[in-house]
């Protein structure tokens, strides 16, 4: 979840007085979501940042494109985060040159969609690769040239920063993957879990709402390994019960294992070693506790498969360290962008 506990320019003192950049909310419609089966709206909205001064000047910008987490969107991201100030702030202050931010709607009915192609919700790495590239290069000035794309993102943002580049690396030429979620198998997720008991017996969505947990199996296997012939979910799960007995079911597993970042690496390390940059962070008091552990995984098998990056474990939780100028996105991601996209 996304929680801002630090807002506006209150928490460091700002060297200069601002200019203000824009914020729009444009919708559109999204090819790689169009005609799929679970009815989610192919008509999806972005939250642009764009720059002071944009609107008087011929010059073409950088793009860093920030992925939301699951149960947010383009819009609760931009205020919870307040992208415009700390951008507007950062600029000000020349601690990055002019940028356009672009917040991608990728909400769905189960709250999320894993920025995964799946054959019911759409086709959702597409959608930001192709899609939000597309329209923003044909109706804003920007840079249409990998190196000068950055791709970030924040839990399910931070997971689909990392799928999204190892299957477009042509696409975009930096990557910052804030607290990253659902890398690979954990005590969060994994076959041991009674969570699918109840997947099983529940008729409706609304059975599960209070488990949190169950929620996003649900939504994992409808990104993951749907199956159009299964309701209520549509979705085949690992896990499976006959009088009370847990069986797992490898053919299940074997589509997760194609969707769980960690394990795509063996396949997709190359793709990553293309990048000019690559970072993943995480808060080491994270309440959700797969997440520092899943992500020192994840830069362990960068290192033996020699993908060069950072990687950084801070003392925070999963969200309360984004916001305000003493805040990560502040302090570093957009230093990391000003060092590894081009500007004109």
């Amino acid at each position: 979840m996304l929680l801002a506990l630090y807002g506006g320019y209150s928490n460091a003192q700002v060297k200069t007085t601002p200019k203000k950049g824009t914020v729009v909310r444009v919708q559109f419609k999204a090819p790689s979501i169009t005609g799929n089966p679970a009815g989610e709206a192919s008509s999806r909205h972005l939250t642009i940042y764009l720059p002071p001064e944009y609107q008087q000047s011929a010059i073409r910008y950088p793009v860093i494109y920030f992925l939301h987490g699951m149960v947010w969107t383009d819009s609760s991201t931009m205020l919870d985060i307040h992208f415009d100030q700390l951008l507007d702030a950062a600029i000000a202050n020349k601690e990055i040159p002019p940028v356009i931010l672009v917040l991608p709607d990728a909400n769905t009915t189960y709250k999320g969609s894993w920025y995964t192609n799946s054959a019911l919700t759409g086709n959702w790495t597409d959608f930001i690769a192709k899609d939000v590239v597309t329209y923003v290069d044909q109706h804003y000035r920007t840079i249409p040239s990998r190196n000068s794309r950055g791709l970030s993102g924040i839990s399910m943002g931070g997971h689909g920063a990392l799928k999204v580049a190892m299957l477009y690396p042509r696409v975009f030429g930096a990557v910052y993957a804030m607290t990253p979620a659902v890398l690979n198998w954990s005590d969060s997720t994994n076959t041991k879990l009674p969570d699918f008991k109840a997947i099983q017996k529940a008729q409706h969505i609304d059975e599960l709402n209070r488990d949190g947990r169950a929620l996003v199996l649900v939504d994992l296997g409808r990104s993951f390994s749907p199956n159009l012939k299964h309701p209520p979910f549509y979705t085949d799960m690992p896990v499976t019960y006959s009088d009370d007995v847990a069986k797992t079911d490898s053919i299940v597993i074997k589509e997760w294992n194609e969707h769980l970042p960690t394990q795509m690496l063996d396949r997709y390390a190359d793709a990553l070693k293309t990048l000019n940059g690559l970072k993943i962070d995480w808060g080491r008091n994270d309440l959700a506790r797969h997440v520092p552990g899943t992500c020192l995984e994840f830069s362990k098998k960068l290192e033996k498969l020699g993908v060069k990056h950072f990687a950084e474990a801070y003392l925070g939780g999963h969200s309360d360290r984004l916001s305000g100028m003493d805040g990560r996105v502040y302090t570093d991601l957009l230093p990391f962008f000003k060092k590894y996209l081009k500007w004109e």
